[in-house]
């Protein structure tokens, strides 16, 4: 082989050994960014979980006996803390839907609740939670069943006898559960 093919089978090696190290380099790069990422997301869901609303939350945790964990997990999974309203109608921070509330208000022996009421981020939080507190103890204390109930309705638990097998309400109750474990107590 002559020097200059040498020459150029040297510099393409070398060219290719840049180039697979570079590649190597930049795919660790991507993997460290993506793990703090994943890493500051925790971080920024723990701190903003406990504290947007806390006020009210604690105050229905104490009164209705629900871990506010439970709470604030159920509203960033219902609404990321942010008053919406839903295609179905749910509305607030904790997705009440126009029956859920009546219900509850004819539950709870309130005679003034009107629909607009659920953008009120303290009553869509109380109403929220005394549904919460019902079905904890429709399903004696089973809070998966009760997350599955506010999710996918009651009948649906009844009828499976438990969690019922849909996609998402499997993934909603997995979610909450694991953004409050210790409301799963």
């Amino acid at each position: 082989m002559s020097t200059g093919r040498k020459r150029l089978v040297r510099e393409r090696r070398r060219r290719r050994t840049a180039i697979g190290a570079a590649l190597l380099a930049a795919g660790i790069v991507a993997g460290v960014l993506l793990g703090v990422v994943g890493i500051l997301e925790r971080g920024l869901q723990e701190l903003t979980l406990p504290l947007k609303h806390e006020d009210v939350i604690r105050q229905q945790s104490r009164e209705k006996g629900v871990d506010a964990a439970l709470i604030a997990a159920v509203i960033y999974s219902e609404s990321k803390f942010s008053d919406s309203t839903s295609t179905a109608g749910a509305r607030g921070l904790m997705q009440i839907t126009p029956a859920a509330a009546n219900e509850i208000e004819r539950l709870s022996g309130g005679t003034t609740f009107r629909l607009e009421d659920l953008g009120d981020p303290e009553i869509n939080i109380r109403y929220g939670t005394f549904l919460l507190d019902e079905l904890i103890g429709r399903y004696d204390g089973d809070v998966a069943a009760a997350l599955a109930a506010y999710n996918a309705g009651p009948g649906n638990v009844t009828k499976y006898g438990g969690v019922p097998p849909f996609a998402q309400t499997q993934a909603y109750v997995a979610k909450v559960l694991a953004l409050a474990p210790q409301g799963a107590s």
